[in-house]
């Protein structure tokens, strides 16, 4: 084997590799991958902000090969559902969404204010 044939097919290599890293760049872009989506609430739109958007998939959960729960949040109202393979099970429907906190679980500081009992200037 030659320098040159195994430096065109390194080269082949990283070409397909690109062309699969990119056609994975443009599926996640136009939202050709299946991901569940949490409401925002900054900005105009639906009830919760957002960009008007009133349906989204909160959380899902697999039971086994077959079936999963998925939460579906609509409004301010979340639905359980069992999906299968050969049916669908509404498991609980209109429970009362939690409000989305204002900070997210990994902003320390919150969490360091709300141990200490401080407010949000930091001063007791």
């Amino acid at each position: 084997m030659d320098l040159d044939q195994v430096m065109r097919g390194l080269l082949a290599l990283v070409f397909v590799l690109g062309l699969i890293g990119g056609i994975t760049l443009l599926a996640k872009r136009f939202g050709f991958t299946p991901r569940a989506t949490l409401p925002k609430r900054t900005g105009r739109g639906g009830p919760k902000g957002g960009s008007g958007r009133r349906l989204a998939i909160v959380e899902v959960l697999p039971v086994d090969a077959k079936r999963r729960l998925v939460l579906i949040r609509r409004d301010d109202k979340e639905h359980l559902v069992m999906l299968g393979a050969d049916r669908e099970l509404l498991i609980e429907a209109g429970a009362t969404a939690p409000d989305i906190p204002e900070t997210l679980p990994g902003d320390d500081h919150q969490i360091v204010r709300s141990l200490r009992g401080n407010g949000p200037g930091g001063q007791s």
